[in-house]
């Protein structure tokens, strides 16, 4: 499973509003919800919050990648959503973030392996620069995905 084969245009919304973290996540949480990758909006938030609190998720350049392991998925996914604004968010370097993914992850070994191939390959974009800079300038979700 690479990038390119989950990236699901009901999950992805480059015109994402939310003044603050907490509307992102459940914004992006709701999309999810919506679209069959997870059964229960509380309970994922509750569990993205749970890895929140170990850990910071903004991994700087204006993008985080909040994730953690829920029984409340039903479809490993992720869900993407593109701000015209910073929002506050624990960062590396201390700057806002814009760009979102927020990763749907079950619990069970599979699903483990799957989150941490996906998320390397996420990382891996985005620790370029000009990756980023095209991400954030994403104007449609196939421009979205020709990064990727």
């Amino acid at each position: 499973m690479d990038i390119k084969s989950v990236l699901d245009d009901r999950v992805i919304d480059l015109e994402m509003k939310a003044e603050n973290k907490e509307e992102a996540i459940t914004y992006l949480a709701e999309k999810l919800k919506s679209a069959g990758y997870i059964a229960d909006v509380e309970e994922y938030v509750a569990d993205i919050y749970l890895r929140e609190s170990q850990g910071q998720t903004g991994i700087g350049n204006y993008v985080a990648i909040p994730h953690g392991k829920s029984d409340s998925v039903t479809q490993v996914g992720i869900a993407i959503g593109k701000l015209d604004h910073e929002i506050e968010w624990e960062t590396l370097d201390g700057k806002g973030v814009k760009l979102i993914f927020l990763f749907a992850v079950g619990k069970d070994n599979e699903n483990a392996r799957t989150h941490l191939k996906l998320l390397a390959e996420v990382a891996r974009t985005l620790g370029n620069d000009e990756a980023v800079q095209a991400l954030l300038e994403a104007k449609t979700v196939e421009d979205l995905k020709a990064v990727f």
